[in-house]
């Protein structure tokens, strides 16, 4: 199957040929699903953390007698419902939320990304990228000619920083390389661009 190549400026310069086993999957929802899931739970940092009675700095002497005071019976300073005390049930940093799934079922689930892209035209295919200087302009020009719409994911084939630092202050415009793409940023941007050398790459993850 053929897509068309443009070229930095918009033109039209031909066809390429797309991998089938890449672009052209039925779309598994579910299977999308599990991955982002997958890799919003491994990304994510255990903060919240309260301290439990044994860490809370201060006495253990009981405050005062047990009976004939008229008030309620109460211990250390380092109960919960006084103040600078040891927070009942907290959260803690031990919480483990990591999730495990399969290799090939995490790579299918880009796959089936990317074939959406290509079915809802969401996906284009970029010969090369290249500017004498880094400068937000260069990017905006090149923006300006793509047919694109709300954001972009563009996703280089080799490091470039020219264009990666062309694209730094555009806020709907990420700038990675092919190597890294993954499912949150591929349903967070509406449009992906592809370098021609991106399909080498992304060809050698069906081998």
């Amino acid at each position: 199957m053929n897509t068309k190549l443009f070229d930095q400026k918009g033109s039209e310069v031909g066809s390429v040929e797309l991998n089938e086993a890449i672009f052209w999957l039925e779309v598994n929802e579910g299977l999308i699903h599990r991955a982002l899931v997958y890799q919003l739970a491994n990304n994510r940092q255990v903060v919240a953390h309260t301290k439990t009675r044994g860490e809370r700095r201060g006495s253990t002497r009981k405050i005062y007698r047990q009976k004939g005071t008229g008030r309620a019976r109460m211990g250390s300073n380092r109960s919960p419902i006084r103040k600078k005390g040891w927070v009942a049930f907290g959260p803690r940093n031990t919480v483990n939320f990591t999730l495990s799934m399969n290799k090939k079922e995490r790579r299918k689930a880009i796959f089936c990304a990317l074939s959406s892209k290509l079915a809802t035209n969401d996906l284009i295919i970029v010969d090369n990228i290249s500017f004498d200087e880094a400068k937000t302009k260069n990017m905006v020009e090149m923006l300006k000619v793509l047919p694109y719409e709300k954001n972009i994911l563009l996703a280089l084939d080799a490091k470039n920083q020219n264009v990666e630092r062309s694209a730094a202050n555009l806020p709907s415009v990420k700038t990675i390389l092919a190597d890294y793409l993954n499912i949150k940023d591929l349903l967070k941007y509406k449009t992906l661009v592809l370098m021609k050398g991106s399909l080498d790459k992304l060809n050698n993850l069906t081998k």
